[in-house]
């Protein structure tokens, strides 16, 4: 026999307070949405959080509202589409790189490359950026071919910058990892 809830938690379990405007609600899935305060801080946005009902114990009315709701804002249905199109895009396009058998090295420079010029894709493990500059393994500055112009000589720079924050990120890991060691030996 099961025991009523609230009279025992199971491992794991936790407890949060939420506090928020319902913005949505639907009856037979159980589902509440409620409109919270930004919690990155900023002004003027709000965090959206899906509730299941079935996993709270308890719901307490501040303000309950008797008047019509405002309207829902309308949603720019072809920009959400073309949104969800390019991110699919993006994503098989991750997935060809793994199964081609592209490096991590490869595959990161080739996210770094599109963060700042979209056109940019993979032709088996090469890296091409505006149909003018392809970039073969293994991906560094001196692997970038293409007809000298300002195209090439972008791609280079941004080729440059990325190897540099990446060996700048690996001293700062490999320091982070010592002071730690450095730390227990002046301990003992």
């Amino acid at each position: 026999m099961a025991a009523p809830p609230g009279e025992y938690f199971s491992v794991g379990s936790q407890e949060q307070r939420l506090q928020g405007e319902v913005v949505a609600f639907d009856y037979q899935s159980k589902m509440l949405a409620l409109k919270c305060p930004s919690s990155s801080g900023k002004p003027n946005h709000a965090d959206i959080l899906l509730i299941n009902l079935q996993y709270v114990s308890e719901v307490e009315i501040i303000n309950d509202r008797t008047e019509t709701p405002p309207p829902l804002a309308s949603l720019n249905v072809s920009k959400l589409a073309s949104k969800a199109r390019t991110e699919k895009e993006e994503k098989l396009s991750q997935a060809y790189a793994i199964s081609a058998g592209v490096s991590l090295e490869g595959q990161q420079l080739f996210q770094t490359i599109h963060k700042t010029i979209k056109d940019c894709k993979w032709q088996e493990k090469n890296i091409v950026v505006m149909e003018e500059v392809v970039i073969t393994p293994p991906y560094q500055v001196e692997n970038c071919k293409g007809k000298e112009g300002s195209a090439l000589s972008h791609v280079r720079k941004i080729v440059e910058k990325h190897f540099r924050d990446v060996e700048s990120q690996k001293i700062l890991q490999r320091s982070q990892a010592q002071q730690p060691q450095k730390e227990a030996a002046l301990s003992s």
